[in-house]
C-alpha cells in the first residue's frame, strides 16, 4: 500500500508529548492495540503527516519541510529529525532502507532525490522524472538501498540510484495499464491492478541483481459487474499477507444489496510462481459495511466499524465446508469489540486544566487508518498502535478444549497458555473426561515428536561434519512442550490439589504415556516413578504388579531401583526388580550388586558364568562378601569358584598380586588348617 497523507484538520498546535496507556479492567477482549503507542504530531494546517509502510516510519512534514520534518521509526535507529527546502506541497516520503537517500514526490511526474552523508542533509537535490509525456507517477518504493520502482498508470519503471553522482539509470521498464497497486516490502512483491473493472492483478517480484521477476496474471471474481463497466475493485478492499509462511493476496468482497445478501466475504488468493495465483480460503463475516484488515499471529483479523467490533480468522483450523477447491470459514469466535483504553494526557498546566487528564480514545474512529500486517494510525490523535492478540480470554471462550488446543499451538507465545489449559483439565469443577485429556496430549505430543524430528536430522547432519548452516531446518512456529515441561507445570497439580481421586491420577499419566508410546517418544523415568509412587501410596500393589508384568511401565534401571526400596512394602518388588535389571541388557553390573546386596552369592555366580563375565569378576569382592556372611562353606565354594577361574585363565590356581587376596588366602589356612593356596609371586 502506497504513503497515505492524512488530510484532517486540526488546530495549530502541538499535540502533548507525553503518553501512558491506561489499562482497562481485565475484560473478555481477546484483540488489544500495544499499550505504548508511536506517537507523532498530527495533521495541522501547517503539517502533513505520512507513513511508509516498508520501513515502518511516520514522517510530520511542517510547511513542506522549511521548519522541519521529524520521523518516528520503530525504533532509535529509524527515528531523525531534519529540514529541507520547502518547494512545493509533498505528496510522499520515504528513506531508502539504508536511510542514506531520501525520495520525496512533490509532483505526479518527478520524484525528487536528498542524500545524507552521516546524518546531515545535503541540500544539492536531484530528480527523476517517469517516461512518456502522458504519464504520472502513482507511487514509488524501494526496493533495496540503491534500487527504486516508479508505479505509473502507464506501468512499472526500476531505477538504480547513484547517490554519489547525483543521478539515476533505468534498468528495467514493464508496460501495461495500471489502476493502483499495493506492496509488501517484507516480500518485495508488487501488485498492480489493471482493467476496467480493476480485478486484473499482476505480481511482481524484486531480487538484487535480477531486478525484476513477472508473475503469471490472474483474475479476482467479482460479485457483480456494473454495467456500464467501471473501477469495482479498489485499493482499500486489496492487501497481501503473509499467513503461515505463504504469500495471500486478502481480497474484501462486498456482497451486492438484496434479499439473498449473506454479507461480505473476505477471499483469499494464495500466490504461485509457475501458475495464477488460485483462490484457496473464503472468510464468511454475515455483516455488511466498512472493513478493514489485519494480520496478527497468523490470524486475519477483520474490524467492522459499523458494530466496533472485530473478528478473527484462521485458515489452518480445520473447516467442515468446503467444495473441494475452497475451503470455508466462520469466525473462530463471535464477534467483540477491541479492548477500551484511554490516553492520559500530560501538557502544559492551565487554570482550567491544572492536571493530566485523560482522552478516552474512539475504537474504530473513522480517523483509522490500516495498514498492514497489523497497525493502525489514528490521523487526529497523531497515535499509531500494532493490534495484538490476547490469548488468556480464549482459553474460557473456547468450550471445546481440543479445538482450543488446535488454536493455541499455532499461536506465538502460546506455551504457558497451553499448560494453563492442560492443568485446569485436571482440577475437579473444571475436570475434562479422559477421552478429551487423550486426545490434548495427542496432539501436543504430535508436535513435539515433529520437533525431535528435526532436532535428530539436524544431529545427524552435523554428525557427518557438515555445517549446521547446509541444513536448512524448517520454522518451527508451534509451541513444543516436552514431557519435563508437562510433570513440572501440569502434573505437580496432583500434589497441589488433594481432592484429585488416585484412580483419575493413574489413569491420566497411563494416557500420557500411552501418547508417547503411540509416537514412539521414549518415555522419561520420572513419569513412570510418579505412577509407581501413586500406587504404592495408595497400597495398589496388584495394580502395580500388573503393570509392570504387561509392561505399561518400561524397563530401566531407574524403574528397578524404585522397585528395589520399595521391598519393604511389597516384598514381590524385588524379583520384579531383579526381572526388570535381567530385560534391561546392560545391567549386568547392577544385577550382581543387588545380589551381593542380599549375599546371594551363588546366584551371583551363576549369573557370572551364565552372561560371560567371570574373566573379568573382581575376586575380592566375591570373597569378601562371603567372609562377611559368616558361613565358612560358602566361602570355600566362592573361594575354589575363582581357584578354578585362575587355573582356566593361566594355568596356576594362584592369585596375582595385583588382585589383594592375601587376606582371604590366609584365611582359607586358618579354616582348614592347611597351606592349600598362595599368592603369586
Amino acid at each position: 500500500m502506497k504513503i497515505w497523507p492524512f488530510g484532517i484538520g486540526l488546530e495549530d498546535r502541538p499535540l502533548v508529548v507525553i503518553v501512558f496507556l491506561i489499562m482497562a479492567e481485565e475484560e473478555n477482549f481477546y484483540i488489544q492495540l500495544s499499550p505504548k503507542p508511536t506517537r507523532f504530531e498530527p495533521v495541522t494546517k501547517v503539517s502533513n503527516v505520512f507513513f511508509d509502510e516498508a520501513k515502518r516510519q511516520v514522517f510530520a512534514v511542517r510547511s513542506g519541510g522549511a521548519t522541519g520534518v521529524v520521523v518516528k521509526g520503530p525504533d532509535e535507529k529509524t527515528s531523525t529529525s531534519f529540514r529541507m527546502e520547502d518547494k512545493g506541497t509533498v505528496l510522499s516520503i520515504k528513506f531508502s532502507p539504508d536511510m542514506n537517500i531520501l525520495a520525496v514526490q512533490r509532483s505526479h511526474r518527478t520524484v525528487e532525490f536528498i542524500n545524507f552523508v552521516d546524518s546531515k542533509v545535503d541540500n544539492v537535490e536531484y530528480s527523476q522524472s517517469c517516461k512518456g509525456k502522458n504519464t504520472r507517477i502513482i507511487g514509488y518504493n524501494w526496493t533495496n538501498d540503491n534500487e527504486i520502482v516508479f508505479i505509473t498508470d502507464h506501468g512499472i519503471e526500476l531505477y538504480q540510484v547513484y547517490p554519489e553522482k547525483k543521478s539515476l539509470k533505468s534498468l528495467k521498464s514493464f508496460s501495461l495499464s495500471v489502476n493502483w497497486f499495493v506492496y509488501l516490502s517484507e516480500s518485495s512483491l508488487l501488485l498492480l491492478s489493471s482493467a476496467p473493472l480493476g480485478n486484473i492483478f499482476n505480481p511482481f517480484l524484486f531480487k538484487q541483481g535480477v531486478n525484476i521477476v513477472k508473475l503469471p496474471k490472474f483474475e479476482v471474481d467479482l460479485p457483480v459487474i456494473p454495467k456500464p463497466p467501471k473501477l469495482s475493485l479498489l485499493e482499500r478492499d486489496v492487501s497481501i499477507g503473509n499467513i503461515y509462511g505463504i504469500l495471500y493476496i486478502i481480497v474484501l468482497r462486498h456482497q451486492p444489496r438484496g434479499p439473498s445478501n449473506k454479507g461480505a466475504e473476505v477471499v483469499l488468493y494464495q500466490l504461485q510462481k509457475e501458475s495464477p495465483a488460485k483462490k484457496t480460503d473464503v472468510l464468511r463475516l454475515d455483516m455488511s459495511g466498512r472493513f478493514a484488515v489485519n494480520v496478527v499471529d497468523n490470524l486475519i483479523v477483520v474490524h467492522h466499524q459499523a458494530s466496533k467490533t472485530s473478528l478473527i480468522f484462521d485458515i489452518k483450523l480445520p473447516t467442515q465446508e468446503n467444495d473441494n477447491y475452497v475451503n470455508y470459514h466462520y469466525p473462530v469466535l463471535a464477534p467483540l469489540p477491541i479492548k477500551p483504553f484511554t490516553l492520559r494526557v500530560a501538557g502544559v498546566p492551565t487554570a482550567a486544566l491544572p492536571d493530566a487528564t485523560q482522552v478516552n480514545c474512539e475504537l474504530y474512529s473513522p480517523n483509522w487508518v490500516v495498514f498492514q500486517p497489523n497497525i493502525i494510525i489514528d490521523a487526529k490523535l497523531g497515535c499509531l498502535w500494532h493490534v495484538c492478540l490476547k490469548l488468556e480470554p480464549l482459553v474460557t471462550m473456547i468450550p471445546d478444549k481440543c479445538r482450543l488446543i488446535d488454536f493455541l499451538l499455532l499461536r506465538t507465545e502460546c506455551k504457558s497458555v497451553i499448560l494453563r489449559v492442560c492443568r485446569q483439565a485436571l482440577v475437579p469443577g473444571q475436570q475434562c473426561n479422559l477421552a478429551t485429556i487423550a486426545r490434548m496430549f495427542d496432539k501436543l505430543n504430535h508436535v513435539y515428536r515433529n520437533y525431535l524430528e528435526i532436532e535428530q536430522n539436524s544431529q545427524q547432519v552435523a554428525d557427518a561434519g557438515m555445517s549446521r548452516s547446509v541444513y536448512k531446518r524448517p520454522v518451527r512456529s508451534q509451541a513444543v512442550i516436552d514431557q519435563s515441561e508437562m510433570y513440572t507445570h501440569v502434573f505437580s497439580v496432583f500434589d497441589d490439589v488433594k481432592e484429585i481421586k488416585y484412580k483419575f491420577i493413574v489413569a491420566v499419566l497411563v494416557e500420557y504415556m500411552r501418547s508417547l508410546n503411540h509416537l514412539q517418544i521414549p518415555v522419561q523415568h520420572y513419569l513412570y516413578e510418579l505412577v509407581i509412587n501413586t500406587l504404592v501410596q495408595n497400597n495398589c500393589f496388584y495394580q502395580l504388579h500388573q503393570f509392570l508384568q504387561y509392561h505399561v511401565l518400561s524397563d530401566s534401571k531407574p524403574i528397578a531401583c524404585l522397585l528395589l526400596s520399595l521391598e519393604a512394602v511389597y516384598p514381590p518388588a524385588y524379583q520384579l526388580a531383579l526381572d526388570m535389571l535381567k530385560r534391561v541388557t546392560t545391567a549386568n553390573e547392577e544385577i550382581i550388586e543387588v545380589l551381593l546386596s542380599k549375599n546371594h552369592l551363588l546366584q551371583a555366580l551363576r549369573f557370572l558364568r551364565t552372561v560371560g563375565l567371570v574373566e573379568g569378576a573382581s575376586a575380592r569382592k566375591f570373597l569378601e562378601a562371603a567372609l562377611n556372611t559368616g558361613d565358612n562353606s560358602l566361602f570355600y565354594t566362592v573361594f575354589k569358584f575363582f581357584e578354578q577361574r585362575n587355573m582356566k585363565l593361566r594355568g596356576n590356581a594362584k592369585f596375582m598380586p595385583g588382585e589383594h587376596c592375601e587376606k582371604y588366602v590366609k584365611r582359607m589356612e586358618a579354616i582348614y588348617g592347611m597351606k592349600s593356596i598362595s599368592v603369586s609371586s
